[in-house]
């Protein structure tokens, strides 16, 4: 036992030096953490450039492989259904503080931005998936706020509900640019 005691400190500085060497404690290029329950959202920063819209590399827009042409009568389209996969503010929010510092808002007071799905929930978008999700400002950016994207996804779904848009092509036009995606589809 008393060999141990006097190794015990001795490996307990050797692991914490460990960790700190592995985990880039001190570097300027550390890999932030997520939060445990929030995978890392981007491992690099993310460009406000694109506003009104996400940066495409940081979020690209994902789908819920639940979600497809053969399945929005039992999905999408049945009222409520959003409800049932929208993920809860205990994730969305540590995701959103996450985000904003990606994105170097220097405005960092999460009322001031919308966690949005880029392609959203109406429109069978993925609910947790950090590639679909962004600090949408409430303000406008470019004339465009957090509103008039809103409308944009209740006239796709109601597009794609009634028939006359397919919901891939509805998906692709949100996820490609949200400002342009009715008249993409040809409801401008």
């Amino acid at each position: 036992m008393p060999v141990i005691r006097q190794l015990t400190p001795t490996l307990g500085a050797f692991i914490l030096a460990a960790g700190a060497l592995i985990l880039g404690a001190g570097s300027a290029h550390a890999t932030p953490t997520a939060t445990p329950s929030v995978p890392a959202a981007v491992s690099a920063s993310c460009s406000q450039s694109y506003l009104p819209l996400p940066d495409p590399v940081c979020q690209p827009g994902a789908y819920n492989p639940d979600v497809t042409q053969s399945t929005i009568g039992s999905t999408i389209c049945v009222s409520g259904w959003t409800s049932t996969v929208r993920p809860p503010t205990s994730y969305t929010n540590p995701l959103k503080v996450q985000q904003i510092a990606a994105y170097g808002y220097s405005d960092t007071s999460t009322a001031d931005y919308e966690e949005d799905h880029l392609v959203p929930l109406e429109l069978g978008g993925a609910p947790r998936d950090p590639k679909n999700l962004w600090p949408e400002p409430r303000y406008s950016t470019g004339g465009k706020t957090a509103g008039n994207k809103d409308t944009v996804e209740n006239k796709l779904k109601v597009a794609v509900c009634n028939g006359q848009v397919p919901l891939d092509a509805a998906r692709a036009a949100i996820a490609a640019d949200w400002t342009t995606a009715l008249a993409a589809v040809g409801l401008n």
